[in-house]
């Protein structure tokens, strides 16, 4: 192995140690991260840090895409092991793929679904992995429209002339040909999931809903319904 290469080695595997402790971080602290406490308990100071990352926004936007790309993959793997044809399979699948990753990483799933980060601004790279779960979710209600399968089972409301044009533009970022209502519908069904994944994760069903599984898995049912998926 060349010199190059084993620094390029060495270096990936140093980056990936820091991330790794500043994961234990989120799980102890939440998102208040410290560089200072990273190098701690990396035995280093924390000025051998910023070799790596230049400072804790850096830090936070690695973990980011990191816990995006995750979730994203996890989503995507769902969706391809189910029969392209079966469209309320195959949103099932994704919303449970979402949330059982969220159960087994709570603190990166509150890192870029809970509340932000207090002087932290992320930048665009963070988009495209942010997108993919977006991004499978309308993967499905395309294919379903494209197959004319579409059929809510309630009509569709009269929409503001603001919210049409924004939900035209919706579609055409997703590059999705779909009318203005079923993009509204979808994101409601979004919204949806990853509310019934937040309330399930922060603790607001506690006393009141004893099978989360079972629960979200009615709830996300009534989601496709909405969207009108057979």
């Amino acid at each position: 192995m060349t010199a190059p290469s084993l620094r390029r080695r060495v270096r990936a595997e140093m980056i990936g140690e820091i991330k790794a402790v500043a994961r234990r971080h989120l799980a102890a602290d939440g998102a208040n991260l410290s560089l200072r406490a990273v190098a701690r308990d990396m035995g280093m100071v924390s000025s051998a840090l910023y070799r790596y990352f230049a400072g804790r926004d850096e830090l936070l936007t690695a973990l980011i895409i990191d816990a995006y790309d995750a979730v994203g993959a996890a989503v995507e793997a769902a969706d391809a092991a189910v029969d392209p044809g079966d469209h309320r399979g195959r949103l099932l699948a994704i919303a449970r793929a979402a949330r059982e990753w969220a159960v087994a990483h709570p603190a990166e799933y509150a890192l870029i679904f809970g509340s932000p980060v207090p002087g932290y601004t992320a930048p665009a790279e963070t988009i495209g992995p942010a997108s993919r779960q977006t991004t499978a979710i309308v993967g499905v209600v395309r294919d379903a429209a494209a197959a004319g399968r579409l059929a809510p089972r309630l009509p569709d409301r009269e929409m503001p002339p603001v919210v049409r044009d924004e939900m035209a533009a919706v579609a055409r970022l997703m590059q999705a040909e779909l009318p203005p209502d079923t993009v509204a519908r979808t994101m409601l069904a979004w919204v949806q999931i990853y509310g019934l994944i937040s309330f399930d994760l922060f603790g607001h069903f506690l006393n009141s809903v004893f099978d989360r599984a079972a629960f979200f898995d009615h709830q996300v049912n009534t989601a496709a319904d909405l969207i009108g998926l057979p």
